[in-house]
């Protein structure tokens, strides 16, 4: 079982940085990958980055590439995204995602999700 906790998340103008965190419970995080993705007011959610499980391979959304970095810190428990250069299309609820399985949760398929933690950029 793994329990995920996003914090990070705010009020930001256009043009500016965030950084999101998910904390993980449980002693297998470095196990899993991890993932970020979002939900926009009437839109479906959207895978946005991932890393696999030793933080090896990195792999992004192509409206987000450049901009936002994911990273994780296993002796922490913790995935990172780093995010900049917003832009208001950014504004969602960013959630964090855990699996085994990098390809699963690069498509969605996921085990674990936090509760998901809101960013806004006003246009």
């Amino acid at each position: 079982q793994v329990q995920l906790v996003e914090s990070g998340g705010g009020l930001v103008q256009a043009g500016g940085s965030l950084r999101l965190s998910c904390a993980a419970s449980g002693r297998t995080f470095s196990s899993y990958a991890m993932g970020w993705f979002r939900q926009a007011p009437g839109k479906e959610r959207e895978f946005v980055a991932a890393i696999t499980w030793g933080g090896g391979s990195t792999y992004y959304a192509d409206s987000v590439k450049g901009r936002f970095t994911i990273s994780r810190d296993n002796a922490k428990n913790t995935v990172y995204l780093q995010m900049n250069s917003l832009k208001p299309e950014g504004t969602a609820v960013y959630y964090c995602a855990a699996d085994l399985n990098t390809r699963a949760l690069r498509a969605g398929t996921v085990r674990y999700w936090g509760q998901g933690t809101q960013v806004t950029v006003p246009s």
